[in-house]
């Protein structure tokens, strides 16, 4: 039985490799500026657009992938007689993998047989894309859904995030951080360091002062905790810094030599709450 391999925007994979690869991405719902959008990878509403609305005062909410759509797309693979994996945006930052579970049970009643499996990546942004990548690189050398699912939830825990952010307000807006301290950090040029823990929650670690040393952390970082990196390939993305991106890439190279580089937005949906600015460095680790 033929495989198919789903995933959510939140993945924060680029456009072309999705394309390439035929990966189904299901849209996570954001409002923005009065109107409800589907994110699309930035097809019908530019990244750059989002974000620039952002600075100037726009505000954006999001909601998670409902039980409905998860049935019906689901159904549409199971009657063309394909095993479906989806490796979902973590349970703790959003309810969409439980409705996806949901939807499991609701096909798997309705279509004896139906093999579908669900995988709460734990991981966010670039992190899910990166365990979605290995995922798609599996599938390409003919391993089995059960054998992808197997190797995924084995190491899932092992896909390292580390993200810092340019406006404190957008972490204190989603509780991850409280009104005072993100009035002191602003006032002060403080900046966070933050991590995906295991229970897949995006939590502060540490902070330091300025925007460069707060890139020069998440390069540390991964100099840290990186394992095997010749054979790594590491995702950065960004809340449209390229520019910073390009800087913390080559940080990373001056010292780590990995297979390769994939630069990226942070999408609108994990970007309505970290912001402009933000940025991240998702890699295979030991532990978290």
């Amino acid at each position: 039985m033929q495989t198919v391999i789903l995933t959510d925007s939140c993945s924060d994979l680029p456009l072309s490799y999705v394309e390439e690869n035929n990966i189904h991405v299901i849209g996570m719902a954001y409002n923005f500026k009065g109107q409800e959008h589907i994110d699309d990878f930035g097809k019908t509403l530019s990244y750059k657009e989002f974000y620039d609305n952002l600075r100037a005062g726009e505000m954006s909410s999001t909601s998670q992938i409902n039980v409905f759509t998860f049935v019906e797309i689901f159904k549409k693979y199971v009657n063309e007689s394909k095993s479906v994996l989806y490796i979902g945006f973590s349970s703790a930052l959003s309810g969409s993998v439980n409705s996806a579970k949901i939807a499991r049970e609701t096909v798997m009643e309705e279509i004896p047989g139906a093999d579908i499996t669900v995988v709460d990546s734990l991981c966010a942004s670039g992190g899910e894309g990166l365990l979605v990548y290995h995922a798609v690189e599996m599938l390409k050398k003919g391993h089995s859904k059960d054998e992808i699912a197997d190797w995924a939830e084995k190491n899932k825990l092992k896909v390292i995030h580390w993200f810092t952010v340019e406006d404190l307000n957008h972490l204190k807006r989603g509780g991850r951080v409280s009104s005072t301290a993100a009035f002191v950090g602003t006032i002060l040029d403080i900046k966070p360091i933050l991590q995906v823990n295991d229970e897949g929650k995006l939590i502060p670690i540490t902070k330091v002062k300025g925007r460069k040393k707060s890139i020069k952390a998440l390069a540390d970082k991964l100099k840290e905790m990186i394992v095997s990196p010749e054979e790594q390939v590491i995702f950065i993305n960004h809340g449209d810094c390229l520019e910073e991106a390009e800087y913390l890439k080559r940080l990373v190279l001056e010292e780590v030599k990995v297979k390769d580089v994939v630069i990226n937005y942070v999408g609108p949906v994990v970007g309505s709450h970290s912001g402009p600015g933000t940025l991240t460095a998702f890699f295979m680790g030991d532990k978290r």
